[in-house]
């Protein structure tokens, strides 16, 4: 049940994080925000206390490991536990190899993978002192399948399913600890905001996207199933995306 966990949920200032925050709150979930930007934040906590929901949150850098192991210090220390953690911060500056867009690369890998990384480091002890937690990661259909353009960004999600899988073959036997990785196809979110390409900037755009609440109920779905049934993998895109 999803009704009184804690939920840490990263990149929660707009798009999947924000619609992911919402639901859960409405479901009773106790939440823990975290982003970059400190206005929205506190505007989406203020939303959620105005319906009666529980949120906390703190401006984190995912690439910062400190910031994220206080993150959940903070879930820990405001709510006594550390449930739930969505990993759901990432960039997808798509750009084709030859444009040599290095700091685009750096910013992938250190968003999409180490960022990754350190939020499981940092809630894994909670979660093995108590035996039981979810980890969720937010991966793509880009880390199922490589189109022209998203080589890196497809290799940053393609990591996160092997991290995730790593991870449920270490915990979950043991310490009861769930892992789901969530494969989104085309979503009306600021990612495409990130591209530098306009050519290919434009033709995301024509993508006929999903709303970011088609995410934000399977992240639900997952985390409402009883603790002895894991939902390992959901790859959800819009019905017109091939």
């Amino acid at each position: 049940m999803i009704e009184n966990k804690v939920v840490i949920i990263t990149g929660a200032s707009s798009g999947i994080g924000e619609a992911t925050a919402k639901l859960l709150a409405k479901q009773g979930a106790q939440l823990v925000l975290a982003a970059r930007r400190e206005d929205r934040l506190k505007t989406l906590q203020q939303e959620i206390e105005q319906l009666g929901g529980k949120a906390v949150y703190q401006v984190t850098d995912v690439t910062d490991s400190a910031q994220v192991e206080q993150l959940a210090k903070l879930a820990q220390d405001t709510f006594g536990a550390v449930d739930v953690l969505v990993n759901n911060a990432g960039l997808m500056p798509l750009s084709k190899l030859n444009k040599n867009k290095q700091d685009e690369w750096n910013k992938m890998v250190d968003v999409n993978i180490k960022g990754v990384l350190y939020g499981i480091g940092a809630v894994l002890p909670y979660m093995r002192e108590q035996k039981r937690g979810h980890i969720i990661n937010i991966s793509s259909i880009a880390g199922h399948d490589v189109m022209p353009s998203s080589a890196v960004y497809s290799g940053t999600k393609f990591a996160v399913r092997a991290i995730t899988e790593g991870l449920r073959k270490e915990e979950s036997v043991e310490n009861n600890i769930r892992a789901t990785i969530i494969s989104p196809g085309a979503v009306d979110t600021e990612l495409k905001d990130h591209i530098t390409d306009e050519e290919i900037k434009q033709g995301i755009g024509n993508l006929k996207a999903m709303d970011a609440g088609a995410i934000a109920r399977a992240i639900a779905y997952a985390v409402n199933e009883p603790d002895d049934v894991a939902v390992n993998e959901i790859l959800i895109r819009p019905t017109a995306q091939q």
